[in-house]
């Protein structure tokens, strides 16, 4: 099993001319910060109504990672829009639901009581987390991180983005991957201290544009046919300070689901401080004879020294 650290293809000779010829490897962790589009449905709730238990959204047929977008014409936002839409509706309600990007409309009997009316559902309005950054170009302040979406836990799918920062972080301490237990890093940061905007939330990570971002210099990167199995580096702050660290690419794929290679971290310096790859890492850049070649994407669960890798190419497809 694997473990997330966070289309038509183009022809193989038109992708090619549009890869930039350079960029700066980052290799930084950053703070995730997103608010999404509607309320996210994490999970279904029942709760007794005197003659027997209820659960009016899971019996309309609503189901955990659906995106509630609005009851009874009105937008949904945020819990406040959400409470505040069943206190004002009648008997039943209008709920326009989007499920894989595909609109619907349920209607559902809110249970109610003394104290307000419930549709049996926990939801969010936002994520936060740790990942780390990519690339960045400096010729047009683009970044992008991650190499996977930030996605439902419940579906996979990404989630609907409304607006969302990359923050500046400082990693404050690792718990180690073990086998059946993928660790993760630990870090602190700041709402206040914003590097840039994500514009796009998708299967091959987040990308936007940013600001104060530090850029160590220019690489060359690679197409998806220059990499090859074989020694490698990948960079790092996990230690709390950005490093290269050897790893070694066991063996390519071409899914094109962020599994584009399996990479084995060699490195005993690492392997010491993180027990292999770790959550957070994800985003962390690939380097391969002197080239940008892709990043960090999944840890095994059965054997955290190793894990999967997107192709650069792919990043870059959406980015």
């Amino acid at each position: 099993m694997a473990v997330l650290l966070l289309t038509v293809l183009a022809s193989p000779t038109a992708l090619a001319a549009e890869l930039p010829r350079e960029l700066s490897p980052v290799g930084r962790a950053v703070g995730i910060a997103v608010k999404t589009d509607g309320l996210v449905v994490s999970e279904l709730s029942e709760f007794n109504a005197g003659s027997g238990k209820v659960a009016p959204a899971r019996d309309a047929g609503i189901a955990p990672g659906d995106v509630i977008k609005m009851i009874d014409g009105r937008e949904i936002t945020c819990a406040k829009d959400l409470t505040e839409a069943l206190e004002d509706a009648g008997e039943t309600v209008t709920v326009r639901i989007s499920r894989s990007g595909q609109d619907r409309q349920v209607t559902v009997r809110p249970y109610r009581d003394e104290n307000g009316a419930y549709l049996g559902v926990w939801v969010r309005d936002g994520l936060t987390g740790i990942g780390t950054v990519t690339y960045y170009d400096p010729e047009t302040g683009r970044y992008g991180a991650l190499g996977h979406s930030i996605a439902d836990s419940a579906t996979g799918e990404p989630v609907p983005l409304k607006e969302g920062s990359i923050l500046r972080a400082q990693v404050t301490g690792v718990t180690k991957s073990r086998v059946g237990e993928p660790g993760q890093l630990g870090g602190s940061f700041d709402y206040k201290e914003n590097l840039g905007d994500i514009e796009k939330n998708c299967l091959t990570g987040i990308f936007g544009v940013c600001e104060g971002l530090q850029c160590d210099g220019c690489i060359p990167v690679a197409r998806a046919d220059e990499v090859r199995t074989g020694q490698a580096k990948v960079i790092s702050d996990a230690s709390g300070e950005r490093k290269e660290y050897d790893i070694e690419i066991v063996r390519l794929y071409s899914g094109g689901d962020g599994r584009d290679m399996m990479i084995k971290v060699t490195d005993p310096e690492l392997i010491a401080l993180t027990g292999g790859i770790v959550q957070g890492m994800s985003g962390s850049p690939i380097i391969q004879d002197g080239k940008l070649v892709g990043a960090v994407t999944h840890v095994l669960i059965k054997n955290p020294e190793k894990g999967y890798g997107i192709y650069i190419e792919n990043m870059l497809r959406e980015g």
